[in-house]
């Protein structure tokens, strides 16, 4: 317990002791000291305010900004899904109709193979050996 008023009174001692240096070695009288403390005071609060406004207003925006970012992405997000389903009913029908020249490009191929082999084992070697 007797560390604690002593830490206590040296708080105490020593605030006295800076205050009175202070008014001691001010450069201006005590009223102008007060006065420039207050006009200080004031402006301190003033900026405080107005951060505190400013503040305020860019939470504002950012709420604001964030809301329609949303929505835009909302919009954004149901076109694309429009257009894909546009798309995938345009591309349904020519993808059967694609397939099917596939399958009788495929089937034109294999005959076409056919009759190489075929014509290949029918026709004579065009570069006998002499």
């Amino acid at each position: 317990m007797a560390n604690g008023k002593s830490l206590l009174l040296g708080f105490i001692v020593g605030g006295v002791a800076s205050a009175a240096y202070t008014l001691l070695t001010t450069k201006s009288s005590g009223r102008d000291f007060r006065e420039n403390t207050k006009v200080k005071s004031e402006k301190l609060r003033d900026t405080i305010m107005s951060l505190k406004e400013e503040g305020i207003q860019l939470k504002d925006q950012i709420a604001q900004t964030s809301k329609e970012g949303a929505a835009l992405i909302k919009d954004l997000s149901e076109d694309v899904k429009t257009s894909l389903e546009s798309w995938k009913r345009t591309v349904e029908p020519h993808q059967k109709n694609i397939q099917q020249y596939l399958e009788q490009i495929e089937a034109s191929l294999k005959d076409l193979e056919e009759k190489a082999k075929a014509n290949q084992h029918t026709s004579p070697d065009p570069n006998p050996e002499q």
